[in-house]
């Protein structure tokens, strides 16, 4: 079995490939170097699996890229493969999701960008179209920005409907369409905006963090927000809190078991205005029972009081049966599990700030 774990970073990508069932692991790069990686992907719907990548480069600006031999070439577009529309005024800064569609669209790819804008290929993600509906959406004068800039950065297509498309972002909350991306409405209901003494349950304004699918129920979906951790079970329509049992309900990363329903995984952050992990201690918390309860797991993690973060899009898991998690820290640990949790090793260490990580068994 071959594992290939993308690794985005504040200055190039890096790529890590699973040897000897992923107990050790082989790492090139940084490719496109001293360039900012905030997202990748791995799309395996074609004859060829294909890495995509949103690059910011200081001089050049941003980008998006592919890969179809793995890392060994890569086509970047003459022209630039997303632009926004003259009439915004507005410039792409930077690209802060990757989404293949589903199976039934092979050739759908969406981006979320910054600003909070959304782009669509049907080319396998070399070319892209403005989605006007989410730019024209009356609420937008109205989104902010978060800590990291004001960015789509979940773009969750339903697979059982190719019309339907959840985003999530910061600031705004979440958003869905049911046509196609034509019209979209605010999706909060019951989400917390602490930092909003004045209404701390609007309709949108929300800062969340990352939002995550069901692998067996998609209309069940998970969310970190800033100071809450909530589930839905009717497709974003209404959100519960699943934060008792967490040692704290500031994050950023949430992902689901990629075959497993109600198995999620978080890395739990002590506060706003203190980025540490609460007791300086390096542990995922997983539940199996879709938020009920969580269980901490630090079996081959650092003992030693541990600073760095897990941002947003720096937690994954593979494909595969036991299927591996994996995160990466700012500062520059990777650390992988090939038995769903229970153990951990790291597999690169002196890595750039880890902006992204993608697996897939290839």
């Amino acid at each position: 079995m071959t594992v290939l774990l993308a690794i985005g970073t504040e200055k190039g990508l890096f790529l890590a490939t699973a040897v000897d069932d992923r107990k050790s692991w082989e790492v090139s790069g940084p490719h496109y170097p001293m360039t900012g990686v905030y997202a990748v992907a791995i799309d395996k719907r074609g004859a060829q699996p294909r890495v995509l990548a949103g690059m910011a480069a200081s001089h050049w600006g941003p980008s998006l890229v592919t890969s179809d031999d793995l890392g060994q070439t890569w086509h970047e577009p003459d022209h630039a493969p997303l632009a926004f529309p003259e009439r915004t005024e507005k410039a792409l800064e930077r690209v802060w999701q990757i989404a293949p569609g589903p199976a039934n669209q092979p050739d759908r790819v969406y981006a979320g960008t910054q600003p909070s804008a959304l782009f669509v290929s049907d080319d396998g993600g070399r070319t892209y179209q403005f989605v006007d509906g989410l730019w024209d959406h009356p609420h937008r004068p109205n989104w902010g920005a978060g800590f990291g800039g004001q960015a789509v950065h979940t773009v969750l297509p339903d697979p059982r409907d190719p019309a339907a498309v959840l985003v999530a972002m910061s600031t705004g909350g979440v958003y869905r369409t049911f046509d196609g991306g034509a019209s979209w409405a605010p999706s909060n209901s019951g989400i917390k905006a602490y930092f909003n003494p004045e209404n701390q349950f609007p309709e949108y304004g929300q800062c969340v963090h990352k939002v995550a699918r069901d692998a067996g129920d998609p209309d069940r979906l998970y969310a970190q927000n800033h100071h809450g951790v909530y589930r839905s079970d009717d497709a974003g329509a209404s959100w519960q809190s699943i934060a008792d049992g967490l040692p704290t309900d500031f994050g950023f990363a949430m992902i689901a078991h990629p075959h497993r329903s109600g198995v999620i995984y978080n890395f739990p952050i002590e506060a706003d205005g203190r980025r540490f992990p609460p007791e300086l201690r390096c542990r995922v918390y997983r539940s199996e029972d879709a938020g009920s309860t969580w269980t901490a797991l630090s079996d081959g993690l650092p003992d030693e009081p541990f600073y760095p973060t897990v941002l947003r899009d720096a937690m994954c898991a593979d494909d595969a049966d036991p299927a591996g998690i994996y995160f990466g820290t700012r500062s520059g640990e990777v650390y992988a599990s090939r038995d769903e949790g229970e153990s951990w090793h790291q597999i690169a260490a002196h890595l750039p700030d880890i902006l992204s990580v993608r697996a897939a068994v290839l």
